[in-house]
């Protein structure tokens, strides 16, 4: 690779033209079914597919359009769902725009079939009877694509792979939280301890008898780098030997080492509950490690927190009030 091909980050003017994958979402705001309607066969998640309407359609070929004008732009994969679009897409050699404008572009192009649907589905619209301030007043009534597509840039080791299976999972995952509501609906006035959770997943969990914080402290890591990892090995391997015996084990899961205990319960599925940073917004979805175990019953998901689509990371405070969360839960449940 050419040093004029190189994701230039860090240089003004340069930001965002090199070389570099992406994942773009472009979302009816309105969340209706515009676009495509979803078809489960056999009542099997495993097999649902969505079939897309003339707006869905046509919202394909402007993004096939956007690969035919910008020639140095690849699509790698594509997801329909009924009412937003999944894209990962891959710039492969140095742009003279910025990739935000070149998507700023297929958004225009969005926004103009959205316009013709809007027209197409009202007849009076093509009566010839209304004028063009009454025209545009109707556009305004049945925005579509009103809001711009959300561009995230793939840079990290495994990424790209993972961001594959997010987007190809996307209709069975939708057809799992259709045929299984309970799971996924947001459960409201969650008192434990004092105080009130959101929570999703399975909150029978709430009835097991045993429950362990899972906290990897400062002073095992430090230990462990300086090569004696005796003592953060055996609680690790600890904490999953409490959940073999029927402990539910809690925590936000914050640290590398939590995330590798996690991922041991949900492999052996063992029922966890996770402290979440944020609250659950109308559409939420389990992260992808985490939504087939919800699924299966095995999760529950809490936060005492309002949602925040704002809010992008984790401050220590917010660390350490989830810790002392884990914590009291336990206490309030193991007693």
């Amino acid at each position: 690779m050419s040093k004029e091909d190189t994701w230039k980050w860090q240089d003004p003017g340069e930001a965002w033209k090199g070389v570099g994958i992406y994942h773009i979402t472009l979302t009816v705001p309105s969340r209706e079914p515009l676009l495509g309607t979803l078809v489960i066969p056999d009542d099997d998640p495993a097999q649902a597919r969505v079939e897309r309407t003339e707006l869905g359609a046509q919202l394909i070929d402007e993004l096939y359009h956007l690969g035919k004008i910008h020639t140095e732009i690849r699509i790698l994969q594509f997801c329909l769902m009924p009412d937003h679009l999944h894209a990962i897409i891959h710039v492969t050699r140095q742009i003279s725009q910025s990739i935000r404008i070149v998507i700023r572009g297929f958004w225009q192009g969005a926004k103009r079939i959205g316009r013709v649907h809007t027209l197409s589905i009202n007849p009076e619209f093509n009566s010839g009877t209304i004028n063009k301030v009454e025209e545009e007043k109707a556009r305004q009534a049945f925005p579509i694509f009103t809001e711009r597509p959300f561009i995230r840039p793939l840079s990290r080791k495994g990424q790209l792979q993972t961001m594959y299976r997010y987007v190809q999972m996307n209709p069975e995952r939708l057809a799992v939280k259709r045929m299984m509501p309970g799971y996924f609906r947001v459960q409201e006035g969650i008192e434990i301890g004092g105080r009130r959770y959101c929570g999703v997943g399975n909150a029978e969990i709430l009835q097991a008898q045993d429950f362990a914080p899972v906290h990897v402290r400062r002073t095992m890591v430090e230990a462990a780098e300086r090569g004696d990892d005796k003592r953060l090995r055996d609680y690790m391997n600890g904490c999953v030997i409490k959940a073999r015996k029927g402990t539910v084990m809690v925590s936000p899961f914050i640290s590398q080492y939590e995330k590798d205990v996690l991922a041991v319960l949900l492999k052996e599925g063992w029922s966890v509950i996770v402290v979440a940073d944020n609250g659950f917004g109308e559409y939420y979805k389990p992260s992808e490690g985490l939504f087939d175990s919800v699924a299966a019953g095995k999760v529950l998901i809490l936060s005492p927190w309002e949602y925040d689509p704002k809010k992008k990371h984790v401050s220590r405070e917010d660390c350490v009030e989830m810790n002392k969360m884990a914590e009291e839960i336990c206490g309030q449940w193991s007693d």
